[in-house]
């Protein structure tokens, strides 16, 4: 495994690199994804290896912009509209498959739908120009855990599995990209993320919200979708207003509980952007021995806090099984 600032030089190896069918992990302004070609079967299939990763659960695949979107999906007057406002950036539309589209089958898992977005880090869009096509790159780290943050983050969850890391420092947003469904009648919110939920409708009016999880092996129409994601090893208790001396405390705000282990505040002056971009962090930060259960306070479920809510529930919920994670 090598880690590499980004340059010229570096940037073009890793271009190589997954050019090659090889893998690489790099930084978008959401989290660190851990890329291949997305018109490469076994390249994709080596992204599900890597992380464990069940194959019924899509790839976002990642393009500079609508122009190159459009190569691989059926585009639509509404996704132009949000293209304008939001790409580059932390929103990923669900759209029907081109005919002819080279995204891989396994990358879609199988379905007629396109899970896409342009990344606005400059390190990501130097990536997809140098490697000349669609990168998929779902979050670089082990299916299921905490996503990235930083990139000893992947290095940390994925190691050998990963050959090359572009270190970009740690992402701005913190959290994954909103997924938007249009091939719905109404547009549907799939996953929230950077892209909030209110910006979203000032563009293009209401939208509807799914609250449905796929059960069982049935293929999800983009990821972060599985009821159980993002979970450190540590129980997680949401909505806490106090703590035991065995806990760590992620809290928010300036009214903190007194009496936990260890306390990380996610933004001391309850500003959800900054809670947004130091959540993974700080979940990693508390997920040590010695700490029985993770408290984290409540979040307003507004703006961004909707994303942060979405995380945190799928962090603290188990698999159906018993199992979290």
């Amino acid at each position: 495994m090598k880690v590499a600032l980004p340059s010229a030089e570096t940037v073009a190896e890793a271009a190589s690199l997954l050019r090659d069918g090889k893998l690489v992990a790099f930084p978008t302004e959401t989290v660190y994804g851990l890329g291949g070609d997305a018109t490469n079967e076994r390249a994709v299939a080596a992204i599900f290896e890597a992380k464990g990763r069940p194959q019924f659960n899509p790839l976002i695949s990642h393009v500079l912009d609508a122009a190159g979107a459009r190569q691989f999906v059926r585009w639509s007057e509404t996704a132009e509209r949000l293209a304008v406002r939001f790409w580059p950036g932390p929103l990923t539309l669900v759209l029907p498959r081109a005919e002819g589209s080279s995204i891989s089958l396994l990358a879609t898992a199988g379905l007629d739908t396109v899970a896409i977005r342009a990344p606005s880090h400059p390190v990501a869009q130097a990536l997809i120009r140098a490697a000349g096509r669609p990168i998929a790159a779902p979050s670089a780290n082990r299916s299921g855990a905490v996503s990235p943050t930083r990139a000893e983050h992947v290095a940390e969850s994925l190691g050998e599995r990963v050959p090359m890391i572009l270190d970009g420092g740690p992402c701005l947003v913190g959290v994954e990209s909103t997924v938007l469904d249009l091939t719905t009648a109404t547009p549907t919110l799939l996953r929230p993320g950077g892209a909030t939920r209110e910006a979203i409708e000032q563009v293009i009016g209401p939208i509807a919200l799914s609250d449905a999880i796929p059960s069982g092996n049935a293929a999800l129409k983009s990821p972060g979708q599985l009821k159980s994601h993002y979970a450190p090893e540590r129980p997680v208790r949401l909505d806490a207003t106090s703590v035991s001396p065995d806990e760590g405390l992620l809290a928010f705000g300036p009214d903190v509980p007194a009496g936990a282990m260890l306390t990380y505040n996610l933004s001391l002056t309850g500003d959800l952007a900054e809670a947004a971009a130091n959540l993974f962090t700080l979940l990693r930060a508390l997920d040590r021995p010695g700490i029985g259960c993770i408290a984290v306070a409540p979040i307003p479920q507004t703006g961004l806090g909707l994303a942060i809510n979405d995380r945190l529930r799928r962090a603290a919920a188990d698999d159906g099984t018993g199992r979290r994670g």
